[in-house]
């Protein structure tokens, strides 16, 4: 079974806290490459109600995050650690946010991005839609700081050095070479796909290393900012 179809299943079980296929997921031999922040949520998800079933897994878990280092995987570290007694409960407040969301607001084009997150239900709201409602009518506490963390878009700039470490991962020179030239000058998010549209591996690799990297800023993004996502209830 291929990579994608492995995260893609990862995804959808985090996504419906589906406790049987998270603990299936992570008890497996083999995890889906760069998917370590999606393999921590899904540790949070049932540590409280299956910790004696996914003890080791949340282990290797904490291992490879902080081995790997990258932005958002400490903080994912330390709360795991402390969901499970391993540690000090980081002194954040839990929200439940979706990352994804969080942080296709905070990296999507900066003349549309930006927006707020309602601290009341963790709801991720882009400018658009609070553009909408303010034509609407709808938007009466706007300016109430106890409601509203608000969201300024950081622009593509974390993006496009994705691109470059990814580049540096391609073992084979003339694929690498040819990925180096796409993300020269203006369009380089579309000449990049484009390119790696001729390996469809390397693309699947691809869209596992950006969403892993777009999660985990989110996830230290909103640590700064003093909260932590709080992980859905798992089904049963």
């Amino acid at each position: 079974m291929s990579h994608r179809v492995d995260r893609d299943e990862l995804r959808g079980a985090v996504y419906n806290a589906d406790a049987d296929a998270l603990v299936g997921a992570l008890t497996g031999r083999d995890w889906p490459g760069d998917a370590l922040q999606l393999l921590g949520d899904a540790v949070l998800m049932v540590a409280r109600w299956r910790r004696h079933d996914i003890e080791p897994a949340a282990r290797r878990c904490v291992l490879e995050l902080r081995d790997r280092g990258w932005q958002g995987d400490a903080e994912l570290a330390a709360q795991i650690e402390s969901s499970l007694g391993w540690g000090p409960a980081p002194l954040l407040r839990s929200l439940p946010v979706d990352l994804e969301e969080l942080a296709g607001v905070l990296e999507g084009d900066p003349l549309m991005g930006g927006g707020r997150i309602d601290l009341q239900t963790g709801e991720v709201w882009p400018q658009s839609a609070l553009d909408y409602a303010e034509e609407a009518g709808d938007d009466d506490d706007e300016d109430d700081d106890e409601r509203w963390l608000r969201v300024h878009c950081e622009g593509s700039r974390a993006g496009y050095r994705d691109m470059e470490l990814f580049i540096d991962t391609v073992e084979e020179d003339h694929i690498a070479d040819r990925l180096a030239r796409s993300i020269q000058g203006r369009g380089a998010f579309r000449r990049f796909k484009d390119a790696l549209a001729g390996w469809p591996d390397l693309l699947d690799r691809w869209y596992g290393f950006t969403d892993d990297r777009h999660r985990g800023r989110a996830r230290a993004w909103l640590a700064a900012e003093g909260y932590t996502p709080a992980p859905p209830q798992p089904q049963p």
